[in-house]
């Protein structure tokens, strides 16, 4: 019975509920057995887990990754690694910006389709901070400093992590050169066990940073791993039960604990599928973008980004339709986020506290 109890997994109408009987083992370094973090090892409520995400509102997806500095949207994994040489970076700036809007979560790339890992990943060492010598000489942990600022201020912390596919050649990826292998999106060391280097790399973002409230899947129907997509889905829940899944553009409770409408590229695909419908009952995110892409790149400036009025004008039809919205607020290659970004955030702010105080 005992071993049954710590394996059940119950289905529930609104999606799955994972219980797992507590393991020393996947404690990470910086946390210890009983720990807050630690200790939610008995039946996870789903149900209550959606419902808390729905009081979030409204977060700040957060495109930083080697991809800034190359003017691409998805990096290849052949970029120079030196290229990254963010002289101003500061995660508290980019929490600050995020309250100042009146958002209550933030989600980092901390892995995109380059495969570059914005911490120290004992999988790889061509592939992760170790590697981007320009910052703090390879020595930096820019995960550790994001999950730190947004603790000091209060802010739901969740992690982008992009899974494996054919990037190459795509969103002005450029096209591979002699002798280079696709790398489809992860570090070399992952090469012949895709599922396997994902489910250890996401062990180490789940046990060395204390709880983490959102895990945000890119690319989870790819045709590497799709099938493996329950079994990593569990792998992330035996570490934190709490930890609330977003399987990118997934509506299905088998695969994600959220629905997930990707609105810039519903819009193109499916405009008829682009938002929640009027009458949505099922928890909900919309993420979308302040500017004119996902990373910061030189077409940016004040002009092209969406208006406070339009940001909260979306923000207020989400939430009436049980959905959140993650607005993509991209810093740039000093690794700070524009001047002209942080004063939209602020306007955005103004606008809701006037609006609430109607």
């Amino acid at each position: 019975m005992r071993t049954f109890l710590a394996t059940l997994i119950i289905i529930l109408t609104t999606g799955s509920v994972y219980a797992k009987e507590f393991d020393a083992s996947t404690t990470g370094p910086d946390e210890k057995p009983g720990s807050k973090s630690t200790t939610a090892k008995t039946i996870s409520d789903l149900a209550g887990l959606q419902k808390d995400f729905l009081t979030w509102k409204f977060g700040m997806f957060i495109h930083f990754n080697v991809a800034t500095f190359n003017e691409r949207e998805w990096a290849n994994g052949y970029e120079n690694p030196a290229s990254f040489a963010p002289n101003k970076l500061d995660c508290d700036q980019w929490v600050d910006a995020a309250a100042a809007a009146g958002m209550k979560y933030a989600v980092l790339t901390v892995k995109h389709t380059g495969g570059w890992c914005l911490w120290d990943s004992k999988y790889t060492g061509s592939h992760d901070i170790t590697a981007l010598t320009n910052y703090q000489d390879g020595k930096g942990d820019i995960v550790r400093e994001f999950v730190d600022a947004c603790r000091k201020r209060g802010i739901k912390v969740g992690l982008y992590y992009c899974f494996p596919g054919n990037y190459t050649g795509r969103n002005g990826n450029p096209k591979l050169q002699k002798g280079q292998e696709d790398l489809h999106g992860l570090p070399p060391e992952a090469k012949g066990d895709y599922t396997g280097f994902m489910k250890k790399q996401l062990s180490e973002l789940l046990t060395r940073y204390g709880q983490i409230d959102l895990l945000w899947i890119d690319q989870y129907r790819n045709p590497y791993t799709r099938n493996d997509w329950r079994n990593i889905k569990r792998h992330v829940k035996s570490h934190q039960p709490n930890c609330i899944v977003i399987a990118n553009n997934s509506l299905d409770f088998q695969e994600t604990d959220i629905h997930g409408y990707e609105y810039p590229y519903q819009k193109i695909k499916s405009p008829e599928k682009a938002l929640p419908p009027e009458d949505n009952k099922h928890p909900a995110e919309v993420c979308d973008i302040l500017g004119p892409s996902w990373f910061w790149n030189t077409r940016e400036n004040e002009a092209n980004l969406k208006t406070a009025k339009d940001v909260v004008a979306i923000l207020k039809l989400c939430n009436s339709r049980r959905t959140n919205y993650l607005l993509n607020v991209a810093p740039d290659k000093s690794g700070l986020i524009p001047v002209y970004s942080v004063e939209r955030m602020r306007m955005i702010g103004k606008l809701l506290r006037e609006n609430s105080s109607e």
